[in-house]
């Protein structure tokens, strides 16, 4: 069975929402250290692997094409937006020249 998408919705903001608000009690009751900054700086990057290991492991060539080019262009511009942007650019040309 299949959950609709309402419910998956749901769900997602759900889990958004939770993140925040520890995000927000980390910041408030814990004291402040080198160890909690390094887990806050982490964070973005541990929730964007997790989506690209998801789109990756059920894609083919065309996210691992665009996959290696976000990350190409993050680890040369040092800009993430500009490489997601360069990603999903590569996937659009790719399924549009029929990837």
């Amino acid at each position: 069975m299949t959950p609709s998408l309402t419910a998956m919705l749901l769900v997602a903001a759900a889990a958004a929402l939770a993140c925040r608000l520890a995000g927000f009690a980390a910041m408030r009751y814990l004291p402040r250290s080198h160890r909690l900054d390094a887990a806050l700086r982490a964070t973005p990057l541990a929730v964007m692997s997790g989506i690209t290991a998801l789109a990756l492991a059920a894609g083919g060539l065309t996210e691992a094409l665009a996959l290696g080019t976000a990350t190409a262009l993050a680890l040369w511009t040092r800009n993430d937006v500009g490489a997601a942007i360069g990603g999903v650019a590569v996937a659009a040309l790719l399924r549009a020249f029929g990837g």
